[in-house]
């Protein structure tokens, strides 16, 4: 639907003096019939979205699900539209607005290219250097890596990720993993405005699949690996794995870089059509002898807490040791992965080692393996991954650093690939001493039965295990809390960053990291200070108290 963003949901980012076009050449470039007078006008944006619709903008009216963006065509013009892209079908309905309507064969397919036009940012202009990464579990953290190390070498950067939208040292809200083809090119021409030297870009399989970023050429494409996830959005995990193939084409990318741990990455290494390196972590790799012989070797030299020390080294004998802010063998191989991709996009080698040899990333991952406990007592974690694959890596990394018992406490998604809540059930229960089962993103889903399916995996695997289901979550991790002391660990995998939950479509203020203080808070255990902003209404009842209510 073209007016239905939330309002609740960050505005979409422009730049403030945005290039101006004459509608006739759009209609010459794109139009394959026009109808309305186009002479004489002028547009400075576009969008498919009345809501975030300005003045001077071209509204782009595709067909969707019940409705016809066509239908809106009135209330774009109210708004200050100053034209309709349509099809066919739209054609007749948006000329009762009043508007110009410029015809196209397919406007969905085009957005990209009509974007690229519309704020200068294709291939053939002048853009910041462009660093995307695709892959299931990773690409938040390698995005997250790359904007670090090139702060620490000194550029001005730019983030589209799920978590944040960074402008110039600006963090907004992220709305999607990535945003809709208007929307990231307005951003990548705010991006120019504001003098970012290089963007670090997450893009997901259905944003390739719905063409978010067609009109873009990224300088290098990073892949980190392929697991079980979003068979909500596709066949199989074929059909999922043949959606990340077209980043690694001369159409949407100059360079690659491939980690190689699994199958997945050398299948990309051999069907990237253009100049591509490959990173191997052997301490992790399904194929250790593959990973060992790739171009660049991620060696772990250490695990600790507040941190992973590894080194990264070239066939041709180049070496640097660094640390990764984060907990995880597989955080190292991210990190590295990071470090190859800048290479790659123009920068020095002699930079990264003197920013970065002996030293530490200088880099905030928000809500990945994030701890939100102090030096003392139990540590808790709060993380992201949300997949079976990224619960056993968790795991496994907090395994190795905790020397007492460790408790996991997660939920899963409602309205999601339901195909793989058994995995996640049993990879966190062979992961950890005791599972506790809550809710996270219920959506229209029946949180119980959610929590059933969860359960019975993990039963499945670990019949005489200690599984207990607690609901809501503010309960869950006050009965987390209760069962650990100092030297114990709880990693709180799903929710990681975000500020919200789901139900039943409405956004409710929600916060694990602030959950999982105020809860270690009423255990007596010190916190330190938060470093994140509290996003619940006012109320009478202090923070302190666990049992505040979030919504």
């Amino acid at each position: 639907m073209p007016n239905d963003i939330p309002s609740n949901l960050p505005p979409v980012l422009r730049p403030a003096s945005p290039p101006t076009h004459e509608l006739s050449d759009l209609a010459a470039h794109f139009g394959t019939e026009v109808r309305g007078n186009v002479s004489g006008v002028t547009l400075s944006g576009i969008t498919l979205a009345t809501a975030d619709l300005r003045p001077g903008d071209v509204f782009v009216a595709v067909r969707g699900v019940n409705r016809h963006g066509a239908e809106f065509a009135a209330q774009a013009a109210a708004r200050g539209a100053v034209a309709v892209v349509t099809d066919s079908s739209g054609a007749d309905i948006a000329e009762q607005s009043g508007l110009p309507v410029v015809l196209v064969e397919d406007p969905r397919g085009i957005l990209g290219e009509l974007s690229a036009w519309v704020y200068s940012t294709g291939p053939a202009n002048d853009l910041p250097i462009l660093l995307a990464t695709t892959g299931t579990n990773g690409k938040t953290s390698v995005s997250h890596l790359l904007e670090g190390i090139l702060a620490q070498l000194g550029a001005t950067t730019g983030l589209s990720s799920t978590a944040e939208r960074h402008i110039a040292g600006e963090v907004i809200v992220s709305r999607l993993t990535t945003p809709e083809a208007y929307e990231m090119h307005a951003l990548l021409a705010l991006m120019r405005e504001r003098g970012v030297e290089a963007v670090a870009v997450e893009v997901s399989a259905q944003a390739l699949s719905r063409r978010r970023v067609d009109g873009i050429m990224f300088d290098v494409a990073g892949f980190t690996n392929l697991t079980h996830d979003h068979l909500d959005d596709y066949a199989d995990m074929r059909e999922y794995f043949e959606a990340k193939i077209p980043l690694f084409r001369s159409d949407r990318s100059r360079r690659a870089v491939v980690c190689i741990d699994a199958p997945s990455g050398v299948e990309i290494l051999a069907r990237s059509e253009v100049p591509t390196v490959s990173v191997g972590t052997p301490a992790i790799a399904e194929n250790v002898d593959a990973a060992s012989n790739a171009d660049w070797i991620v060696d772990i030299r250490e695990e600790r807490q507040d941190g992973t020390e590894f080194t990264l080294t070239c066939r041709d004998g180049r070496t640097l040791t660094t640390t990764v802010p984060v907990i995880g063998r597989h955080m190292a191989a991210n990190a590295g992965l990071a470090i190859v991709m800048i290479l790659e996009g123009g920068y020095a080698w002699e930079r990264l080692v003197e920013a970065l040899d002996e030293s530490r990333i200088d880099a905030y991952l928000p809500g990945r393996t994030q701890r939100v406990s102090g030096d003392a007592g139990p540590a808790v974690y709060v993380d992201f991954g949300h997949s079976p694959d990224a619960f056993e890596k968790t795991l496994a990394a907090v395994r190795r650093v905790t020397p007492g018992k460790v408790v996991m406490l997660f939920g899963a998604d409602g309205d999601r690939d339901a195909t793989k809540r058994y995995d996640m059930g049993r990879t966190a229960v062979q992961g950890s001493d005791i599972l506790i089962v809550t809710d996270h993103h219920p959506r229209n889903e029946e949180p119980d039965s959610i929590r059933a399916t969860l359960i019975e995996g993990a039963r499945r695997a670990r019949p005489d295990a200690d599984i207990r289901e607690y609901s809501p979550p503010e309960r869950a991790i006050l009965e987390a809390i209760a069962l650990v002391s100092d030297g114990d660990a709880i990693l709180w995998a799903g929710p990681g960053h975000q500020d919200y939950r789901d139900v039943r479509g409405m956004r409710q203020p929600y916060s694990a990291r602030e959950l999982s203080r105020r809860a270690l808070q009423a255990a007596g255990w010190d916190v330190p200070d938060s470093a994140w902003p509290v996003p619940y209404p006012p109320d009478e009842t202090p923070l302190s108290d666990p049992t505040r209510p979030l919504y």
